[in-house]
């Protein structure tokens, strides 16, 4: 019942002006910041671990922000979502290296774990005349799962994988013209990571970014999503020239070296919840 009344809910907020929605998102994001006390200890953890040039006090001051950006995208999935699709392209602005999606070239999306993820994803879908995928990762709640699931398939061209599907059925529609958006910045365990620095820190990442790229032949292109006042902007980075060099190691190393560069732009809508270092090299001490 309180997965349906908040679904409910979300649909509503589809129809408030973004203003308010964003409004309601600053207050859910104090709540939250207040309340959830374990998590915000993550995210001090963690921007003590990547940016030790900043002050206490500078650090301080991101932590809520997080917070409320995290609190802002997850409401936004109402209008996302629910929303009259002229609404959602009005406030959905692609720009950059759009030509990298002409023709049928396979292509790796590289999304890293911004709050604005499902906006990038919204934005190709809706914008883009080719066919989408994604991996998608079921939701304990079946509720919300089949809400969320329904939602990343709005627009005709989206098509998200379970992982129950395998690599090999992702791989032949990565070779068939279907780009994947792929999110391989989080921390998945000691299986099949390797570690990697990330801000410095041995990090355990999944190298499927490179691994998708040579398998299905394809090129890397990055989107990354940045909120905004009038919804988000969602650009299109240029193809990584070079890459994958087949080097499993580096490239995966190159990638969240990239990736620092585009967090550095927005550190307040990355996705600093994530206990990103709870997997340690053997022997090392415990971050959190």
């Amino acid at each position: 019942m309180t997965s349906h009344l908040g679904i409910l809910l979300m649909r509503a907020l589809a129809l408030l002006p973004l203003s308010w929605v964003r409004g309601l998102g600053w207050l859910l994001g104090w709540v939250l910041y207040v309340l959830i006390v374990p998590r915000r200890r993550v995210v001090r953890a963690n921007l003590a671990q990547c940016f030790p040039q900043w002050s206490e006090r500078e650090r301080a001051a991101v932590v809520p922000r997080v917070f409320i950006r995290f609190a802002q995208a997850w409401l936004d999935r109402g209008w996302l979502w629910h929303a009259d699709p002229d609404v959602v392209r009005r406030r959905l602005n692609l720009t950059g290296a759009v030509a990298e999606f002409e023709g049928n070239t396979p292509i790796v999306i590289f999304a890293p774990h911004f709050v604005g993820m499902d906006a990038g994803w919204t934005a190709v879908t809706q914008q883009l005349p080719r066919r989408f995928t994604g991996i998608y990762t079921d939701q304990s709640d079946k509720v919300v799962d089949a809400w969320m699931l329904k939602g990343r398939q709005r627009f005709e061209t989206a098509r998200p994988f379970g992982r129950a599907d395998g690599v090999k059925a992702i791989v032949s529609s990565l070779r068939g013209g279907s780009p994947l958006y792929l999110l391989p910045d989080m921390n998945f365990g000691p299986e099949e990571s390797i570690f990697v620095p990330f801000y410095g820190i041995p990090a355990a990442t999944v190298p499927s970014l490179p691994r998708f790229a040579r398998l299905g032949g394809a090129k890397v292109v990055p989107v990354v999503a940045r909120m905004t006042p009038q919804g988000y902007d969602v650009t299109v980075l240029p193809a990584w020239q070079g890459y994958p060099s087949g080097d499993l190691q580096a490239d995966t190393a190159l990638m969240n070296r990239r990736l620092q560069d585009y967090i550095d732009g927005m550190p307040d809508q990355y996705y600093w919840v994530h206990k990103r270092f709870k997997t340690r090299p053997a022997g090392s001490p415990g971050i959190y």
